[in-house]
């Protein structure tokens, strides 16, 4: 039987993120995982489970629109809505190693609140 494709596997990653399920997320994840993000500069899986984790709970939806896969990696571009109405659309590259997730790079898209965009704060 063959493995899944990079794209069942996002789809996976995706709803189990949306169902705050970390069992299935951290079979997913390898030992050395990589999480980058505006935020974050290649943080540590652990890293990423205190900081990152805890925002699961936090979406309504996350809805994939399109996904590139390309050899071992894969840009996904997904549209979310948080639980207080606000939504975003975001870019990632996620990076394989066989099955599992080695690495995860965010690219952040503007936000929306009620049909209207969310000026962002500039970082000091």
């Amino acid at each position: 039987m063959p493995g899944k494709s990079r794209s069942e596997l996002i789809h996976s990653y995706f709803a189990a993120y949306q169902a705050n399920d970390r069992e299935i997320i951290e079979a997913v994840l390898t030992d050395d995982f990589t999480f980058t993000s505006p935020y974050d500069d290649a943080i540590d899986r652990a890293t990423y489970f205190v900081r990152c984790w805890p925002n699961s709970k936090l979406f309504k939806s996350i809805t994939i629109e399109r996904i590139c896969e390309d050899g071992d990696a894969a840009f996904v571009l997904y549209r979310c809505e948080t639980l207080d109405g606000k939504g975003f659309r975001n870019t990632e590259l996620h990076t394989f190693r066989g099955s599992r997730l080695c690495g995860v790079e965010v690219y952040f898209g503007a936000a929306h609140k009620d049909g209207v965009f969310i000026a962002q704060q500039p970082s000091s």
